[in-house]
């Protein structure tokens, strides 16, 4: 029986999780959740380490059953998790990030990259750089001009750190999605792409080089 509860408590936080990220526009959470979320978290909760958790939904059931705040309303525990996954999670050490200017561009759609910081990537030359929205749009540019690359670097999923995208594992066909729609989940371990690649009902992990201009875009489809 214990068991039994304890699964559809998963359930439940995994399905409340996806509605969470999803439901809310960047801006709405900008304005309004992480404020919200940053003050109840200052106020109700115990020093949370974000970090070692590997998915939001592992980190609220912590938050719950070691009672690490005190917060009953519905509303105010969804905008403390987004704030604690979303914000706070991404405070790591500066050259563990990717940084992006407000006022860069992602040169194959157009989109403003600062508002989708879990997403952004980055190409660099010796003289230059380039930030994309996500993983595909960067394999679009890479596959066009792929000379004189000095780097390449993208978000692991569930760190949030900058990784050597040469070095990643990527999941593709899963049901988590970017601001360009479906696309390719980035993780620093082989080991994590395979638990993300069964709990999101994934279709391949493939290396760097596995990935193809085909697949690519094919994602659009």
């Amino acid at each position: 029986m214990f068991i039994l509860k304890k699964t559809i408590l998963l359930i439940l936080l995994s399905t409340f999780s996806l509605y969470a990220q999803s439901n809310y526009s960047q801006a709405i959470k900008e304005k309004k959740i992480y404020p919200m979320g940053k003050k109840i978290y200052k106020h109700k909760c115990q020093d949370i380490d974000v970090g070692k958790y590997k998915t939001m939904q592992e980190m609220q059931e912590k938050i719950k059953s070691k009672n690490l705040c005190k917060v009953v309303n519905k509303r105010y525990f969804e905008a403390l998790s987004l704030y604690l996954w979303e914000i706070k999670n991404s405070n790591v050490n500066e050259e563990e990030k990717i940084i992006v200017k407000k006022d860069e561009k992602c040169p194959v759609c157009g989109m403003f990259v600062y508002k989708y910081p879990r997403w952004a990537t980055q190409i660099f030359y010796s003289d230059k750089h380039y930030s994309f929205d996500g993983m595909k749009d960067l394999f679009k540019y890479y596959f066009e001009h792929n000379n004189g690359i000095k780097k390449i670097l993208v978000l692991d999923y569930y760190s949030q750190k900058a990784i050597d995208a040469r070095k990643a594992f990527y999941v593709i066909g899963s049901d988590i999605y970017g601001p360009m729609g479906n696309e390719l989940i980035a993780f620093k371990n082989k080991s994590e792409a395979k638990v993300f690649y069964m709990d999101h009902r994934g279709t391949k992990v493939l290396g760097f080089d596995e990935i193809t201009e085909k697949l690519v875009y094919q994602l659009n489809e």
